[in-house]
Formats: structure tokens, C-alpha cells, sequence
């Protein structure tokens, strides 16, 4: 049930990051603050479709 997502930088649309998540646990979208090397600061990082 878990599948790969890819995670977008919220502030300049890069996407920097992939994960995995589990459908039935997290139905909506993943959010998480992550590291953008483009502005070299940690930035929110949602789930991309």
C-alpha cells in the first residue's frame, strides 16, 4: 500500500525530494519542511502529483 511520492519546494517549484507514504494512513497530501539547495534554507516541501 505504500507508494513513491515526489515532494516540490513550495517556493520555487523545484522538485528536490522523493518519499514514500502509506495511502490508507495519510490520504491527503504530505507536507514536510526540507532543505532547498536553490535558496539554501529549509523550506515547506508538499506532495506533487
Amino acid at each position: 500500500m505504500r507508494v513513491i511520492v515526489t515532494l516540490a519546494c513550495t517556493e520555487t517549484g523545484d522538485r528536490n525530494y522523493t518519499t514514500t507514504k502509506n495511502k490508507k494512513t495519510q490520504p491527503g497530501r504530505l507536507e514536510m519542511k526540507k532543505y532547498s539547495p536553490r535558496l539554501k534554507r529549509v523550506t515547506l516541501h508538499r506532495e506533487t502529483r
